[in-house]
């Protein structure tokens, strides 16, 4: 137990003593320890660059070290990176190591220290580590200026998918900053109270001139930016492939992918590299570069090609040999020789790659719209004959070559053309006619289609016709019409003709055409069958028809609705009896007919069957014209006589009338159709397409309707448009009709013959009343004052008597009594001269005023007395005539009972036509002129007429009654 107390006792000694030792050791410094630690700052790439060197190390000695390295950030207790860095040192050398700092070094003090251990096996006793060396403080803000506001990093470059981080600096105490992103407001961090920084994640690459970034003051005017350039990734080179043409060049391409964005000033760069030689070269192009081959003839290659741009490389390889990227260059001097009818010859040369190398040369002929190959070994010259050519056909023939032992890739083409030598026709032309009666004569229009340059063998320059009579075989007519003419036209007469057609060229002739052309034109009457059109045309078909038949044509025109007609036919075999029409020129809505025509042996056509059809029906566009007609009271008949349904777009089946009324009420016969304006009509269905009459009945009187006629098809029916409107009449309205016109007849007759006998009627009805202005007397009177009078005065006149006339009423006599008729007369003697025989005389009456006066036609011619009475004496002037006239007018007047007396004036020129033909003379002397007027005066009705007394010839002049007035 004691002797294990002194073992015990003497370890923990020896233990205490290592340990002592050790901290002895420890507390000494490390004789390879950094030193002059300096820290530069690269503010493009934000990084700290650090420098040191180890003292105590021998001048060749060579030491393995490890320096662990420390990055505070503000202060020196926020370590923000360690990172152990292993290097062999050797004496005084200078040691480097950089940092890249994510936070920009502007926004923030960075704080560097490092410390060392030795990591060498031959030197085990040093492995720990030394102490720190002291911080070396980073504070760019010192070198910043007085601005008021930073924003760090500037013109940084990255690759898109990049996280970044910004900051500002303050220079002030305010905090109110805002920082944006292309415009968006970005949520920061703040590291102190002037410094905020923001984390971009996963940038994207938003154009080549960079991203806008920018922080501006709320409050005031400072705003400061920057630019971040984001580089798309770039890309591996694709499809990199090195090959030679002519064994001295390699040419080596590839595919650099999409561009990575970069400004124009940091471009990727291509870098081509070749092992086997060590040889480097930077390529000019993205996409190409080429290489030298070695001149001593070095068969493998291995080229490592380098794509860098300023963040990233990237690298591809390539292992070949010389002789399997062989690429040969294009065949030249292609030429054709001994060139004929059928055959050619083709010669080319290739470029020389050496005796020891074959080329594989491929030859290929296109024409006749087919390809044909041929493969052909080359070592510096080609041949080869192409036969089985057509005659006058233009060729192309094209050669490429590739490596017969190593193939790669075939060489460009190299094309030339070639055309073989004409050969006469050798298929007779198409023809066909058509056959038109036109004044006795038959005018045949013959047709024919061009051939096909594999027909024709060359250029046709024209066509030959040779016309033959087969009634009278010398009658023989020739014809040439000059290329590229189709067609020609012949007059013959009605008899059967034999016509042959026939193609030339430079060569030859062709074989014949043969078409007989009888007197009959053709046009046999054949029931006509419609068919249906498709989009591929029209199917045909027809019936066998029996005997010696060499074939069918059909016949169509293409564009039927342009005159002329398009005229188009097709022969078929004699055992053909269907067969379908397409064409390009078909269209939707055009109708279309076919005639179907057998050839006999004789070479005669003849018209077996018409078809017609549309390729398409529509609905139809137009409707008739009608016209209406017999309109009654109870209804009124429709035409569209001159409707054509041949035009129409589509067959049409029948007619549909519709008919408004206000009633709205359909009769048998009808039913009732709502139209697209949601008015409902009554509708009537004509069947019959040919019919185009129709009588709508069962109509009210003075109603008011409306009509419309529209034609229907298969596809539908024409144009509702607008309706024409119409009236029924009275229902008695013809038979007031059939009398009034006769009695408007008769009135207008009647009034036409007034009118030509209007003056007759005139004179006998109501003859003009007599202008006292315009009298004939006037040129009887000869005024001595006055030769030129025109107006007859008073004073002018000098009367010859007045009458008095007495009228009885009421006596109780009867009016036979001598006493009561005998009228009692006032004489009126001229002053010198006294009238023994007649003179004219002048009679005025007036019927507007008397009636009676023209019945009693008291107008007389008196004899003028040889004495005038004593009672009136000797008037000398007019004026005295008047005033005794007044006198003896007055007098006499009171003598004559009221009522019963008129006055008349009778004048010297009057002739006496009525009145007391007792009281007159026998045998008055008739006067040489007398005028006669209507009556100025008024009579009393009843007055009995004046009668003269002795011989005295005197105008009488009637007076009025006392209540009359005068005028």
């Amino acid at each position: 137990m004691a002797l294990f107390s002194v073992f015990q006792t003497t370890f923990l000694l020896a233990l205490l003593s290592l340990r002592t030792h050790q901290s002895e050791v420890l507390s000494e410094p490390l004789p390879w320890a950094p030193e002059s630690l300096k820290v530069s700052i690269n503010s493009t790439h934000q990084c700290l660059h650090l420098q040191w060197s180890v003292h105590n190390l021998a001048y060749h000695q060579e030491l393995k070290m490890v320096f662990q390295i420390e990055i505070s950030r503000i202060k020196t207790s926020n370590v923000i990176w360690v990172e152990n860095y292993s290097t062999t040192v050797k004496g005084n050398q200078v040691l480097h190591w950089s940092w890249e700092s994510k936070l920009p070094l502007e926004c923030a003090k960075h704080f560097i220290r490092m410390r060392s251990a030795v990591d060498d096996a031959t030197t085990p006793e040093q492995r720990f580590w030394s102490n720190w060396s002291s911080w070396e403080e980073v504070d760019v803000q010192n070198s910043l200026g007085h601005e008021p506001l930073f924003v760090f990093p500037k013109d940084k470059l990255v690759e898109e998918g990049s996280n970044v981080t910004i900051c500002y600096v303050s220079r002030s105490q305010q905090n109110n900053i805002s920082c944006y992103l292309e415009g968006v407001r970005m949520q920061g961090q703040q590291l102190d109270p002037n410094v905020s920084m923001f984390n971009l994640y996963d940038v994207a690459f938003i154009r080549e001139t960079g991203t806008n970034i920018y922080c501006k003051v709320d409050r005031g005017d400072d705003i400061k930016g920057i630019v971040l350039f984001v580089s798309k990734i770039l890309e591996e080179p694709k499809d990199f492939s090195c090959e030679t043409r002519d064994f001295q060049t390699l040419s080596c391409t590839w595919d650099p992918g999409r561009d990575t964005g970069l400004l124009k000033q940091l471009p990727q760069s291509y870098t081509l590299f070749e092992s086997f030689s060590g040889k480097k070269i930077l390529c000019k192009h993205k996409s190409w570069c080429n290489w030298q081959v070695a001149p001593e003839s070095q068969e493998m290659y291995n080229f490592t090609l380098t794509a860098e741009n300023y963040l990233r490389k990237r690298s591809v390889h390539i292992l070949f040999n010389l002789a399997h990227r062989v690429h040969p260059m294009a065949p030249f001097n292609v030429l054709f020789n001994d060139v004929s009818v059928t055959n050619a010859t083709i010669t080319w040369k290739v470029h020389s790659t050496g005796n020891y190398y074959t080329l594989l040369c491929q030859v290929e002929l296109y024409g006749e719209g087919k390809v044909i190959q041929h493969n052909v070994s080359v070592k510096v010259n080609g041949e080869l004959v192409l036969s089985g050519l057509q005659p006058d056909t233009e060729y192309s023939a094209q050669v490429r070559c590739a490596n017969a032992n190593h193939f790669w890739k075939w060489s460009e083409w190299t094309r030339q053309n070639f055309t073989t030598v004409e050969a006469a026709p050798s298929e007779a032309p198409d023809i066909w006619r058509n056959v038109k009666s036109v004044q006795g004569y038959c005018v045949v229009t013959l047709f024919w289609k061009p051939l096909t340059r594999l027909q024709a063998n060359g250029e046709i320059l024209f066509y030959n016709i040779v016309v033959k009579d087969l009634d009278r075989p010398s009658g023989l007519q020739l014809l040439s019409v000059p290329a590229p003419a189709n067609r020609t036209e012949l007059t013959l007469d009605q008899r059967s003709y034999q016509i042959h057609v026939t193609a030339n060229n430079s060569v030859g002739t062709s074989p014949a055409s043969v078409l007989v052309v009888s007197g009959d034109p053709g046009d046999e009457e054949v029931e006509e069958e419609r068919v249906k059109g498709t989009e591929g045309g029209f199917s045909l078909s027809w019936k066998p028809q029996l005997g010696n038949i060499t074939g069918y044509v059909v016949e169509w025109c293409d564009r039927p609705r342009d005159p002329p007609c398009d005229l188009q036919w097709k022969h078929l075999g004699p055992n053909t009896t269907s067969t379908v029409i397409s064409s390009d020129a078909f269209r939707p809505g055009v109708r279309y007919n076919f005639r179907i025509y057998g050839i006999s042996t004789e070479m005669v056509p003849h018209l077996l069957e018409k078809k017609t059809g549309y390729s398409q029906e529509l609905a139809p566009s137009d409707n008739p014209r009608v016209v209406m007609s017999n309109l009654t009271s109870h209804s009124f008949t429709l035409s569209w006589k001159d409707y054509s349904t041949e035009s129409q777009p589509s067959f049409i089946r029948g007619y549909h009338v519709y008919l408004k009324s206000k009633a709205g009420q359909c009769h048998p016969g009808s039913e009732k159709a709502v139209l697209s304006d949601d008015s409902v009509c009554c509708k009537y269905k004509i069947d019959d397409p040919k019919q185009k009459t129709f009588v709508v009945g069962n109509l009210q009187p003075e109603s008011f309707y409306e009509f419309l006629v529209t034609p229907y098809s298969a596809v539908g029916e024409g144009p509702h448009g607008a309706f024409t409107k119409v009236t029924t009449p009275d229902e008695y309205s013809p038979m007031l009709i059939r009398i009034i016109l006769p009695m408007i007849f008769c009135i207008l007759l009647i009034m036409i013959l007034c009118y030509l006998k209007s003056q007759w009627m005139k004179e006998k009805c109501y003859p003009d009343i007599p202008d006292p202005y315009k009298s004939s007397v006037l040129s009887l009177i000869k005024s001595k004052e006055n030769p030129r009078l025109t107006i007859m005065n008073i004073k002018d006149c000098v009367p010859d008597t007045i009458e008095v006339v007495n009228k009885h009423e009421g006596t109780g006599k009867s009016p036979t009594e001598p006493e009561a008729a005998k009228p009692t007369y006032l004489y009126l003697l001229p002053a010198e001269e006294s009238y023994s025989g007649p003179g004219p005389c002048i009679c005025f009456e007036n019927f507007t005023y008397n009636q009676a006066a023209s019945d009693s036609a008291s107008c007389g011619h008196v004899p003028v007395p040889t004495k005038a009475p004593s009672q009136l004496g000797l008037l000398t002037s007019s004026e005295n005539l008047l005033t005794a006239l007044e006198k003896n007018c007055m007098n006499s007047l009171e003598e004559i009972p009221a009522g019963e007396s008129s006055l008349n004036y009778v004048s010297q020129v009057a002739s006496p036509m009525s009145g007391e033909k007792s009281s007159l003379p026998t045998n008055p002397p008739q006067p040489e002129l007398c005028s006669e007027y209507k009556m100025q005066m008024a009579i009393p009705l009843g007055l009995a007429a004046p009668s003269s007394s002795g011989s005295s010839s005197l105008s009488s002049i009637t007076l009025l009654d006392e209540g009359e007035h005068y005028h």
